[in-house]
């Protein structure tokens, strides 16, 4: 099973923890790169728009111009989170072959990427800290569960932008019930409930299928 949570690289794999000075360029970028470093290292509650500006090498004001306020930055690097978690998703629903595939393929990228980034999860959840009506923002989380819910209809998934499991004008409550069980373990596993980090992987690692199999949808 590990082999499985491992396919979501971690951010220390990919070296995404330290963000470096900006100097010039993509001043957008360099301040989510700064804000997520912050929010691994603190948490979102250790998190200032003036520390993410001076890690990026601007004056405090500057973060200004891309996002308004801290609200703004939270929100983007947020967005993000859902686009990496869409993405591994994605790549887990078009290697299954079968409906039930697709669902246990996708519940285990979901945790697999809670697991990696776990400061990024978090922050995507945090609704009194972001802005949950930016358009991008719901796009990203929309495509996120329209993969789940495409799989749990047995159908393609088109990718509309739209809220799809979490929209309450229209719940699927067999995708919530998927939802619900894999983001409960993630979060489990997050918050300590299952042990220290390596111990909770672990406990994640042997009890992950025989929890799906106690999923019928």
């Amino acid at each position: 099973m590990s082999a499985h949570l491992d396919t979501v690289k971690s951010s220390k794999d990919v070296g995404a923890a330290e963000a470096s000075p900006y100097h010039h360029g993509d001043l957008r970028s360099a301040l989510i790169r700064a804000t997520t470093a912050i929010l691994r290292e603190r948490g979102i509650d250790g998190f200032s728009l003036r520390e993410a500006a001076r890690r990026a090498g601007v004056s405090p004001a500057a973060p200004q111009h891309h996002f308004g306020d801290a609200r703004g930055l939270l929100t983007a690097v947020a967005t993000e989170g859902f686009r990496m978690l869409g993405d591994a998703l994605a790549a887990a629903d078009s290697a299954a072959t079968d409906r039930d595939g697709r669902i246990r393929g996708q519940g285990r990228a979901y945790i697999g990427f809670a697991l990696a980034y776990p400061a990024e999860f978090d922050t995507m959840w945090r609704c009194a800290r972001i802005d949950t009506g930016d358009t991008a923002y719901r796009a990203a989380a929309g495509r996120a569960f329209g993969l789940l819910k495409a799989a749990v209809a047995g159908t393609p998934f088109e990718d509309d932008g739209l809220p799809a499991a979490s929209n309450p004008a229209a719940p699927d409550p067999r995708a919530v019930a998927c939802w619900s069980l894999v983001h409960g373990l993630a979060r489990l596993a997050l918050d300590g409930a299952l042990g220290p980090a390596e111990a909770a992987r672990g406990a994640v690692d042997a009890m992950l299928e025989p929890v799906l199999d106690c999923l019928t949808v």
